[in-house]
């Protein structure tokens, strides 16, 4: 068991090793895959679903850039198995509408890199000579790329090679450092997409500000609840410098619990309420009263439409009389 798990740290070289390749990560892949990895895990149920997928970019020498990626299918009840029929259908499908786009690598989620990766990678080796892999790393918060942009990413990419060990051969990996490049309508796209979408307002997006903020500081909270009651159990070492900067913060905070604060919190809630039901009535009202207009417009040009019957005209008399004869009724 020593030895398997000395293999299984060994499966990527040494900081030693370095790569030549010049990797440069696209913001679309990095959303698919969060976005990827963030449904799995609402599907299944599960901290740490099995997620695959195949990377699209263009390869100049050794210059590579990741621009695009889709989800790959695996074998039923084997994960280790890569649905090919599944791969090569949708990579002709890209193919088709980004014809500059080539398969470059597949990604994965994972926490370290182990002779499973090795084997799922040799299944690739026949759609590209040298498929890199890119890694998400959920429980790590730190990447080791030297780009200052990469560190705040738990991405990380290898590259195939092949180590000489004892006259044997075997597979592993060689990390390489990546840089995040966006081109001008990815930011614009990017910028669009953390403000909300474009069928946000100001006001949406703002509030979706302080919703996070707020969320934020909540974690933040029951980080410190937590903090103070294993210490009062005895579960983790008092540090009194951090006890006393809690009873600080806390005494530094006005007192919100009183009649007077909540008077004053439940009128402004109730503005804010009305405020936006009476957006809402006026935007309703607006959209009634396009309707009308649309309404008139067509029933005038109904009636502009409507043709003239043309027919005798007819006189009337009384009773009797010769029509006409208007001198004997008079």
């Amino acid at each position: 068991m020593a030895s398997m798990d000395t293999d299984e740290q060994s499966v990527v070289l040494s900081s030693s090793a370095t790569s030549g390749l010049s990797l440069s990560l696209h913001p679309l892949p990095i959303l698919n895959i969060s976005e990827h990895l963030t449904r799995l895990k609402l599907q299944t149920k599960s901290t740490v679903p099995f997620v695959l997928g195949a990377l699209l970019g263009t390869q100049n020498g050794r210059e590579v850039e990741i621009v695009n990626s889709f989800e790959l299918a695996t074998e039923i009840g084997r994960d280790d198995i890569v649905d090919h029929g599944f791969l090569i259908q949708r990579r002709d499908q890209y193919k088709q509408v980004f014809p500059s786009l080539e398969f470059i690598g597949w990604y994965t989620v994972a926490s370290t890199v182990t002779s499973r990766h090795i084997a799922l990678h040799e299944q690739f080796t026949g759609y590209c000579s040298t498929p890199l892999l890119l890694v998400l790393q959920c429980s790590t918060s730190s990447s080791s790329t030297t780009d200052v942009t990469g560190q705040a990413l738990p991405f990380r990419a290898y590259e195939p090679s092949v180590e000489i060990r004892e006259r044997r051969t075997r597979s592993v990996f060689i990390e390489v450092p990546f840089k995040v490049e966006t081109g001008e309508a990815e930011r614009i796209a990017v910028d669009w997409t953390a403000k909300g979408g474009g069928g946000s307002t100001s006001l949406e997006s703002h509030l979706h500000t302080q919703q996070a903020a707020v969320k934020m500081l909540h974690e933040r909270i029951l980080v410190l609840v937590q903090y103070v009651a294993n210490a009062i159990a005895g579960q983790v070492p008092k540090d009194h410098s951090v006890l006393r900067s809690l009873s600080a913060l806390i005494a530094s905070l006005p007192a919100s619990e009183n009649n007077a604060f909540r008077e004053e919190f439940n009128t402004e809630y109730e503005d804010v309420k009305l405020t936006a039901f009476l957006s809402v009535l006026t935007q309703s009202t607006n959209t009634l009263n396009n309707l009308v207009d649309k309404h008139l417009i067509m029933s005038g040009g109904m009636r502009d439409e409507r043709p003239l019957i043309a027919g005798p005209r007819r006189r009337v008399g009384r009773p009797g009389g010769m029509p006409g004869d208007w001198s004997a009724h008079a």
